[in-house]
């Protein structure tokens, strides 16, 4: 069968690879330990040399057995087409010889939207991109980066068909076009509500929960225009990278350098009315596509399709029968779009299964149970005990580390490289916050064996952690430390072919009745989902977990009693 590799240079640096029908993929970053693999300075090109030897080594290739290479423009060149031969070569000459010799370029957008489309399973599909800016427009368009596509997907062909515009404004020396970007709009106004050291985007989102969209709701609706045709007028600067520009709101000036003399209730007020309109602006161009493409599914991708609260808004109002939106929305996931692109548009293959689970990357190694961390004992070669015995601990509320087959590729732990804790009371959460180092206002997601699902939802969620659900109410009091403050949480639903989590999850519920748990990443603050278990070993010593599962070993602190040595109390 042939080989297709798909890469990703810039931010959220990525390789993935199609072989015989099967995805291997990784994220630079996991080597690397800089979250989003930054590079050094704007503009710099980085090489996922790391992810592609893992995906090479995993599929069992050598460069040679590839066929076909494709990435992701990203050159912000306002010209008509000569950029991507020029961007080609200098991408190209990053890789060894038989790799860069087959390099093609595709848009960003157009591999942000077939990271979700060629994984869905739909025939028929709407797909959105918005984010904070892809691939240069070139003359079709005007001077300008993607920054809301949308298409008209089909197994044989891609039609772009919906494209975000420039806007006209007052220049110094004259008017002047500007492109501006919902992606850039949330992450602005997130600036001026979230403190330093705390991710922004994120932040916000769960920031909002807390506030009242009225209060500020009316300012920030001036500031963003809904027109004919899913036209979306974002004023400037509002819509660029600008933080700095004072924001006048109750007499205040509101910028990036002043964000901790804000009340934080203030704060909270001006997070819910940035959600707000930023899902209006986001529902009004979806609506717009389901008009124009008649499909019954909406494909959603790019940065912004991360916010999860948008998501929920747009599986109830987008007037699409379906929303699918990509395992990785992110930048990361242009590389995974690439490989399907030329795996079933260039070569003509049968399109993937659909996925349940993103566990594309390496396994984790063994645990070294030669060098036990002080503190710790290990319960070794548990086999198929390790799932109850690690059901017990948490049953008594027990933090448990759970490092578990193939890393899950994306931003979101899916059950391989998880935090796992009992969903039953707040305090689990607040004591959690406090061991990530994360805001006390930040909430934590339920993973739920995807058939109870509905029973504690109002919709069935999200295998890959993507959108929130409302909880139940006559539950949420059950499951306090996975509903949010607005009475959601951020489902993820665990499939019954699901490696990572299943068997654990069943177990659970046979002790405790409730068929979910708690599931975060496994990392400390600022630094990527871990990859190996050394790492692991590492991260739970430094976190001060009660326990930490890798393969069929227990690490267990010295504090905790061995569950099998004792009846444990259901709660």
């Amino acid at each position: 069968m042939p080989a297709v590799l798909g890469l990703n240079f810039h931010h959220d640096t990525a390789a993935a690879l199609v072989v015989d029908g099967r995805v291997y993929a990784a994220e630079e970053e996991r080597w690397s330990g800089v979250k989003h693999n930054h590079p050094t300075r704007k503009g710099t090109l980085t090489v996922p040399t790391r992810a592609l030897q893992y995906c090479l080594e995993a599929a069992g290739i050598e460069p040679e057995d590839v066929d076909t290479v494709w990435a992701a423009s990203m050159r912000p060149t306002p010209a008509a087409g000569w950029w991507l031969a020029e961007e080609r070569e200098e991408l190209a000459a990053l890789l060894p010889a038989p790799l860069g010799e087959h390099l093609r370029l595709l848009s960003h957008h157009t591999a942000h939207v077939l990271s979700g489309y060629l994984l869905s399973g739909h025939e028929h599909a709407a797909g959105l991109v918005i984010d904070a800016g892809g691939s240069s427009l070139g003359s079709d368009f005007g001077p300008g980066r993607e920054r809301i596509t949308g298409y008209d997907l089909w197994p044989d062909r891609i039609d772009r068909l919906h494209q975000g515009m420039p806007a006209i404004v007052p220049g110094p020396v004259g008017p002047r076009r500007v492109h501006s970007s919902l992606g850039h709009f949330y992450r602005n106004l997130a600036r001026r509500v979230i403190p330093p050291g705390d991710e922004p985007e994120g932040s916000m989102m769960a920031l909002a929960a807390f506030g009242d969209p009225q209060r500020y709701g009316t300012h920030i609706r001036e500031l963003v225009r809904l027109g004919d045709e899913g036209e979306v007028r974002i004023d400037h600067p509002w819509g660029s990278a600008d933080s700095s520009t004072p924001l006048l709101l109750d007499g205040r000036a509101w910028t990036a350098d002043n964000v901790a003399e804000q009340p934080e209730h203030k704060r909270a007020d001006l997070a819910a009315a940035v959600q707000e309109v930023f899902a209006e602006s986001v529902v009004h161009i979806a609506r717009h596509l389901q008009r124009l493409t008649r499909a019954s599914a909406l494909v959603f991708s790019g940065g912004c399709a991360l916010n999860s609260h948008l998501n929920g808004q747009l599986a109830a109002d987008s007037g699409f029968d379906t929303l699918f939106v990509a395992p990785a929305p992110h930048d990361a996931g242009t590389a995974v779009g690439a490989a399907l692109y030329g795996w079933h548009y260039q070569l003509g293959q049968e399109r993937v299964l659909v996925p349940t689970d993103a566990a594309w990357g390496p396994e984790p190694g063994a645990l070294p149970t030669t060098t036990v961390p002080t503190g710790y004992h290990a319960l070794p070669h548990l086999g198929l005990g390790l799932a109850p015995t690690v059901a017990a601990l948490l049953a008594e509320h027990r933090i448990v580390g759970w490092v578990r087959g193939q890393l899950e590729f994306g931003p979101r732990a899916l059950g391989h490289r998880s935090i796992l804790a009992h969903p039953g009371h707040a305090a689990t959460r607040d004591r959690l916050n406090a061991i990530k180092k994360r805001a006390a206002y930040r909430p934590f997601a339920p993973a739920v064996l995807a058939e109870h699902a509905t029973e504690w939802f109002m919709s069935a969620g999200d295998p890959f952690m993507n959108r929130v659900a409302t909880v139940r109410r006559c539950r949420a009091d059950r499951v306090a430390a996975v509903t949010h403050h607005d009475g959601t949480a951020r489902v993820q639903s665990i499939a019954a072919d699901h490696q990572g989590l299943r068997d654990l999850l069943e177990q659970f519920r046979d002790l405790t009745g409730l068929p979910l748990l708690l599931n975060t990443s496994f990392n400390r603050k600022g630094t990527p989902i871990l990859r190996t278990a050394e790492q692991a070993v590492a991260a739970a010593v430094d976190l001060r977990l009660d326990a930490l599962a890798v393969g069929d070993t227990l690490l267990l602190a010295d504090h905790v009693p061995d569950p099998r040595s004792q009846t444990l109390r259901t709660r």
